[in-house]
């Protein structure tokens, strides 16, 4: 049995990976990565820059892994729909093997890939391994998918008898002769127009199963109450690792289950089961990327100018955790979760800003950038989402701050001209003394609270009545 492996960009490693696995296990493989323009082409690739980065570390991580196995990774440029079937057809390959996708332009990619493979008389199988459970498993008493996350969760529990992740293989079969010519180096940051950023976080499937060790081997323990400290290392920051494959979603269940750190680590379990949640909702319905889940939000009146989106963007809002929030983002690609929805909050309801463009805007910087939870947790901040925070909900950032950021520690690392500001008006620094003011540098807020506040609930009510759930 020939078969290709068809290593995708969210299953980047050789551990717990199914296809690799059974391909090993039949006979002949031929690992494959396509150089897709949809997103390698220089001019997209510089639209993702730190997910690009990342994802480049982690496919040459892979590459030498492979070699290190024995087989070889080929790395072939051109669109999906045409090299896959192309190359099966002319490796004389028996079947080809990947991870399925949830987001709808790769469901309609595999759909192309799978009637041009069945043409040639070629089998496709697509495996799970991007969720715990296949997508749109999960169903409800009427036998469709939730829309509140709470019974979801419980049903996954009820559902979730995982099997023991797969071992990475400890050898693969050499390439079989004769493939041809087409591979190409893995391409580097600077082959595609990018300039490498020293502090985004390091790929690779060893990278990240250091990260998983020590996250496991200690602040696991206090997740429960330092994942909502800014100030605090107390996050997996293994999203980018989730996003990307190097690690799979099973095997970073069974390590935190396994990790013996309480109470804590069932919230960072429910973490897990939050993402989950966003990539069934997308499977079911794949329009969430175009449009609100709540249809009533669909012809919302969103306001904002230019220069308040200008001030979000680059960190000058006046408000210490907003503008922290978005120089941490740009400048090391991941946000604190808190942070992103202090921020998110402050777009959509501060600053009357559609959702959409905060959400492209995060998913152009994020390291951990993924469609499916990226778009659900942009909705559950603007309130149009599934199970979303309710709209009238409005985070204010002063308190939040005084909050999740009792001293300044986070607002200080990322707005340095804050660093002098004492403690007292660490999170309201226009409240210091005038002379004061005056030395750190530091905008004036760009909207007041509670005018901002009163503002989107005035917008909100009109549009939505006054009794919209």
């Amino acid at each position: 049995m020939r078969s290709i492996v068809w290593f995708r960009g969210k299953d980047l490693r050789v551990a717990d990976h199914g296809p690799l696995a059974e391909a090993a296990a039949a006979g002949e493989v031929i690992p494959l990565f396509v150089l897709d323009p949809f997103f390698f082409a220089p001019e997209r690739a510089q639209e993702l820059p730190h997910r690009m980065q990342f994802l480049l570390a982690s496919l040459k991580a892979l590459e030498a892994e492979l070699a290190r196995l024995g087989s070889r990774l080929l790395v072939v440029p051109g669109r999906s729909v045409d090299v896959v079937p192309r190359l099966a057809a002319r490796w004389q390959a028996d079947r080809v093997l990947a991870h399925r996708w949830v987001e709808p332009f790769g469901r309609e990619r595999d759909r192309r890939v799978g009637e041009a493979l069945d043409r040639e008389g070629i089998a496709f199988r697509l495996f799970e391994g991007e969720t715990l459970l296949p997508p749109g498993s999960v169903r409800n008493g009427q036998g469709g998918m939730f829309r509140v996350f709470t019974p979801f969760g419980r049903a996954c529990g009820a559902r979730l008898d995982l099997a023991p992740a797969l071992a990475a293989p400890r050898t693969l079969p050499p390439l079989p002769a004769g493939l041809g010519g087409e591979a190409v180096a893995v391409p580097s940051p600077e082959d595609l127009g990018l300039v490498s950023n020293p502090r985004i976080l390091p790929g690779g499937e060893a990278e990240a199963r250091r990260r998983l060790g020590a996250f496991t081997a200690g602040p696991i323990a206090d997740y429960g109450t330092d994942r909502d400290r800014m100030d605090r290392p107390g996050t997996s920051r293994l999203g980018a690792d989730l996003k990307f494959g190097t690690l799979s979603v099973r095997s970073v269940w069974q390590a935190a289950a396994a990790s013996g750190g309480g109470e804590s680590v069932g919230r960072y379990l429910n973490e897990l089961l939050w993402r989950e949640f966003s990539h069934h909702l997308l499977w079911e319905w794949p329009e969430l990327l175009e449009r609100p889940f709540r249809a009533a939000f669909a012809d919302f009146p969103w306001g904002g100018d230019e220069a308040a989106w200008e001030a979000w963007t680059e960190g000058r809002t006046g408000y210490p955790v907003v503008d922290a929030a978005a120089r941490q983002l740009k400048a090391e690609g991941f946000v604190h979760n808190r942070a992103r929805m202090v921020a998110a909050s402050f777009l959509t309801k501060h600053l009357l800003m559609d959702y959409k463009l905060g959400e492209a805007h995060y998913l152009r910087w994020l390291t951990d950038g993924d469609w499916a939870a990226n778009s659900a947790g942009w909705q559950w901040s603007a309130g149009c989402g599934c199970d979303a925070q309710p709209w009238f909900r409005i985070f204010n950032p002063v308190a939040q701050g005084l909050k999740f950021d009792p001293e300044g520690a986070y607002v200080k690392r990322w707005v340095p001209e804050l660093a002098g500001c004492p403690g007292a008006f660490i999170h309201e620094p226009w409240k210091a003394p005038k002379a004061l003011r005056a030395r750190l540098d530091y905008p004036e807020p760009i909207v007041d609270h509670a005018f901002a506040r009163a503002r989107f609930l005035a917008v909100a009510k009109g549009h939505l009545g006054q009794g919209a759930p």
